[in-house]
Formats: C-alpha cells, sequence, structure tokens
C-alpha cells in the first residue's frame, strides 16, 4: 500500500510539473495546415507575459554547396566559402524568415549603392541610392538569448553561409531565388523582417501585433509569390519549434524556370521580340533574355546560378526566329548573300563552341559586359551617322538603291499590291573579294574579314546566351557598307550558327533549358521570324536603320546597369 502511495504521489508532481512548463512556454497556432504560394502565413498564439515575439519560419529541405551539381557554381563556391566563412558542409534553408519586433537584435539598416558602371564606380559604389538590412558581421557578438531564437541557424558557420545567400548577388541568384526589389532590381534577401509601419520596403505585408502585458500575439507575412510547390517548412516561437505547414502550387510551376508563369505570355513575348529580331538582324537574344529577366523572371533551381538556365534557354529564340524568316529570305526573296554568311557563320560556331568557353572564363563578365557597353555605344554612335547626308553621298550605291526601293513602294502602293524586293544577283565570289548586285547597285566585301569577326562575336554569344547580331549588323553597314536589306539576312545565318555552338557548350557542361520556356519561345520565335520577314519591306533603309540605333543604346543602358525603371 505504501509503495503504491509513493507511485501515486510521483505522477501526480510530474503532472504538475509538466502543466506548469506548459504554462510558460510559447503556443503557436496557424490560419491553416497549407497554403497557396504568394498567400498570407497568420500565427497566434501566447507567449510569456512582457517578453519580444519571434517566429522563425524555415524550410525544411537544407542546402549545402556539395548539393548542386553546376560546373560553374562549384568552383565559385569553392572560392567564395572560405572568403565568407563557411565550408562545404555547412547547410541552411533556402527560405528563411524571422519575424519579430526587435530586429534591430540581428542586424540593421544601412545605406546601399546600387547600380551603373562597376569599372568607373567600383563595386561599392552606384548610381542609385537605397537601403537594406544588413545581419550582423559575428554570430558570436548577438546576445545568447537572441541566438536561441534563430531556429535551425545555431553556428558561425550557418549564420555566415545565411548572410552571404542574403546579402551578396550570387548568393541570392543561386541559393535563394527571392529578392527584396527597389524597381526590378534586386537589392538583398529578405531575412529578419518586422511589421510594415516600419517604412522599409522589405517589411511590406508583414504585420506583428504583441501585447505585452498578457503575451497574445497575431504575426503575419505574404509567402514568396514564387515558392516551389510541396515546399515544407517549420515554425519556430521563441526558438521552439512549434508547428509546420506546407506551400501548394498556384498557377503553371516552370521546373527549371524556378516561378509560376502563363506559358502563353512568354509565346506572346517571343512573337514580339522574334518579328523585331527578323526586321532588324539583331538584339533578338538580348531582347528575350531582357524579358526572361523583367517578365518571367528566370531563376533556375536551387544550387544553379539564374544565368545557367537562361541562356541555354534564350538559344531557342536566335535559332528558331532566324529560321521562320530565312525561308521568305532566301527562297522567295532571294537576298542571302551567302558567301558573307557561311564564313561569318563558320567563324561564330567556332568562337561560341570553343573559344568562347576559355576566353569567358579568364575574363570577369561583369567587366566584359561593361566594356562591350562601351563598343555597343559607338556603333550606336555609328550607325546614326551613317545617316547623316554627308555619309549617304560617300554611299551613293546605298542611296541610289535606297531611292529605287522607295520609288518601288509607292509605286507599288498606287497599284494596291505588295512591294517587290531587290534580289542578290552574284558578280564574283572569292575567300577575300565577294561582289553582288542588288537593285542594279554592285557592292564588294570581304568575306574573311567576316569569318575572323564572327570569331570574336562566338565569345560574346557564349558568354551571354544572345546571338550576336547586334554587333554583326552595324558591322555590316559601317564596315562592310551593305544596306539593311541585305545585312540582316546574313546576320540571321551567323545567329543560327552561334545558337548552335552556343547550346551545344551548355549541353556539355551540364546546364540545360527550361523545357516549357524553350517550347514557348520555339512557338513565338518562328511565328514572330516569319511575321518580321515580311514586315521589313514596310519600311525604309533609314527607318530600319533607325530603330538599330535605338535597340544599341538601350543595350548600352543595359550592360552599364543604368535602370530606366527605377
Amino acid at each position: 500500500m505504501q509503495k503504491l502511495f509513493k507511485h501515486f504521489i510521483l505522477l501526480v508532481l510530474t503532472v504538475m510539473f509538466m502543466s506548469s512548463a506548459a504554462f510558460g512556454a510559447a503556443d503557436v497556432s496557424l490560419s491553416q495546415s497549407s497554403y497557396k504560394a504568394g498567400d498570407t502565413v497568420t500565427f497566434s498564439g501566447k507567449i510569456e507575459p512582457g517578453e519580444d515575439i519571434y517566429v522563425t519560419v524555415s524550410q525544411k529541405d537544407k542546402f549545402a554547396i556539395t548539393d548542386t551539381d553546376g560546373d560553374h557554381e562549384t568552383k565559385r563556391f569553392a572560392k567564395d566559402a572560405p572568403e565568407y566563412g563557411f565550408d562545404k558542409d555547412t547547410e541552411i534553408p533556402p527560405l528563411y524568415y524571422l519575424i519579430t519586433n526587435k530586429p534591430d537584435q540581428f542586424g540593421s539598416v544601412k545605406k546601399k549603392k546600387f547600380g551603373g558602371p562597376s569599372v568607373l564606380l567600383g563595386d561599392d559604389g552606384g548610381l542609385y541610392n537605397t537601403t537594406m538590412f544588413y545581419l550582423n558581421e559575428d554570430f558570436q557578438d548577438l546576445d545568447p538569448k537572441t541566438r536561441s531564437m534563430l531556429g535551425p541557424i545555431k553556428t558561425q558557420e550557418e549564420w555566415n553561409f545565411l548572410k552571404y545567400a542574403n546579402e551578396v548577388k550570387f548568393g541570392i541568384n543561386t541559393i535563394v531565388k527571392e529578392g527584396a526589389r527597389v524597381g526590378k532590381v534586386v537589392v538583398f534577401s529578405r531575412t529578419v523582417i518586422t511589421d510594415e509601419t516600419s517604412g522599409k520596403y522589405w517589411d511590406k505585408g508583414t504585420n506583428v501585433d504583441l501585447d505585452k502585458s498578457t503575451g497574445e500575439y497575431t504575426v503575419s507575412f505574404d509567402t514568396y509569390r514564387h515558392t516551389p510547390p510541396e515546399t515544407e517548412f517549420d515554425v519556430f516561437v521563441n526558438g521552439e519549434k512549434k508547428a509546420d505547414y506546407a506551400i501548394e502550387a498556384n498557377g503553371f510551376w516552370l521546373d527549371l524556370g524556378y516561378r509560376y508563369m502563363n506559358p502563353l505570355w512568354i509565346v506572346l513575348g517571343a512573337i514580339l521580340v522574334g518579328t523585331y529580331f527578323s526586321m532588324i538582324g539583331a538584339a533578338g537574344g538580348m531582347l528575350m533574355a531582357a524579358f526572361q529577366v523583367l517578365v518571367i523572371n528566370t531563376i533556375g533551381p536551387v544550387g544553379i546560378n539564374a544565368a545557367n538556365v537562361l541562356k541555354p534557354s534564350n538559344m531557342a529564340l536566335t535559332l528558331f526566329s532566324p529560321l521562320g524568316s530565312f525561308y521568305r529570305y532566301a527562297k522567295v526573296e532571294k537576298r542571302v548573300a551567302w558567301p558573307i554568311g557561311l564564313s561569318f557563320g563558320l567563324g561564330i560556331f567556332i568562337g561560341s563552341i570553343w573559344l568562347g568557353k576559355y576566353v569567358s572564363a579568364l575574363l570577369p563578365l561583369k567587366a566584359y559586359k561593361e566594356w562591350l557597353a562601351v563598343l555597343v555605344v559607338l556603333m550606336g554612335i555609328k550607325t546614326l551617322k551613317e545617316m547623316t547626308p554627308k555619309a549617304m553621298e560617300k554611299r551613293k550605291n546605298i542611296k541610289k538603291m535606297t531611292q529605287k526601293f522607295n520609288e518601288e513602294v509607292a509605286k507599288a502602293k498606287a497599284e494596291g499590291r505588295a512591294a517587290k524586293m531587290g534580289s542578290i544577283e552574284p558578280v564574283k565570289t572569292g575567300i577575300t573579294d565577294y561582289r553582288f548586285k542588288f537593285w542594279g547597285e554592285e557592292f564588294t566585301i570581304n568575306p574573311l574579314l567576316f569569318a575572323i569577326l564572327g570569331l570574336a562575336i562566338g565569345v560574346v554569344s557564349r558568354s551571354f546566351g544572345i546571338g550576336g547580331g547586334f554587333l554583326l549588323v552595324p558591322a555590316m553597314t559601317s564596315i562592310g557598307a551593305l544596306p539593311m536589306y541585305v545585312a540582316v539576312p546574313i546576320s540571321l545565318i551567323g545567329t543560327c550558327f552561334s545558337s548552335i555552338g552556343s547550346f551545344l557548350g551548355y549541353i556539355v557542361t551540364g546546364y540545360m533549358p527550361d523545357p516549357t520556356i524553350a517550347i514557348a519561345i520555339i512557338i513565338g520565335g518562328f511565328a514572330g521570324g516569319m511575321l518580321g520577314s515580311r514586315a521589313q519591306k514596310l519600311f525604309s533603309e533609314m527607318t530600319l536603320k533607325v530603330v538599330l540605333a535605338i535597340t544599341l543604346f538601350f543595350l548600352f543602358f543595359r550592360f552599364f546597369k543604368i535602370e530606366i525603371w527605377i
């Protein structure tokens, strides 16, 4: 009997102890067990009176740099890890948020400059000013109680890796995938957030309501709109794991593009870009890249840098849009100067599949792009100068050809029919001397020169995931003194070769395009190519050159990161 009584007393004391522990612990309830990507998640519950609130939302699946198969990413991480203070086995959740009424315990708000040419302004400079939230440099500087509120982040290495993934551009584009933006420019990724009454752009959509006298709280935040479907999160309240939830799909998910996007929008964008590209023979790849960055926002799966999905996906336009227009240019209108196009195509193929791999590895892409901007704007200025009366007087064959074409357009309009385009009439074919007539005027060009030029453009094509026509067309109209009506079909041959070479180069290194993006671009680009080849003859030589010049200046601003949407 005495033994039974002792067991009874022990049971009562255990229940009382557990009840008292539960009374002082934090609790949480969620508005739902699963949410669609982009929905607002609401947490409510009670903590000890007088305490601050820390709700940590952490993706269950973690990422370490050994988890990526990307060749370029592996090399970059190996270089960055010792510099930023983490190693190959350090793991962090790619999506991680700490929602609190005391964000200043984990970091501070500081000024941030961004945008503009780094070759002139330096890595810490920029044309634009904003602010961002910087995590503390040293994990050990955090108060021990504060450190305990971070959920799965428990070591200096994990803190360093988290900081790298959310504050370094490469980390955001490769690991986190969500960015806090100014305009369309990603400045950093939100990690520590608080109530939107702070007025900070990264706190928008977040609410923190805490009654310290009772400990009752309600916390909510907008989930990342492009959270992958079936992503699971753990919820920690004041350091203790209390709940979990899952994210469901919210639209059509692009597996490698890592976005929700209706493919019809991609098809429409590709039609517009393909039409423009086939009319002027240039900038199709660049404009499609801009469309992917600004509209689709192609970002790539965790562990693969955004550029290594965007570039091979882009090849679909620079390959299939020319095919859509090439039949008309080559077979129907017979205005393709084959010796020039094939020599250029051979050079650009070698440059894109072979030389581009070595040159782009030696020259930093950031500086490469900015010096290329200088070349682009010089070509734009040169293109504008070609339209001056003085320049036209020197190039009498183009002037006469333009007059004949304008007369044909006026005559066709009066007779209610479509204008006829002139065709290429070969006069002499040689490796360094190719002559032909177009609209009765003779033109001379050196195919070998354009084969050498193709090598250089192939390197550019491989580096940026573009066709290279934005360099070739102004080169043909200025160096080669060819009319736009002849330069454009030649350019399309070159972009086909460069696209094949660059695409094979990406495949060999293991980078694949997003299949949905690529198919949508193929459909839209092919349709746009057919439209562009028909639309080109509706515009004069002068108009086409103005459009080309405007495009070149647009690319100059893009390369120099002078963002028009800020």
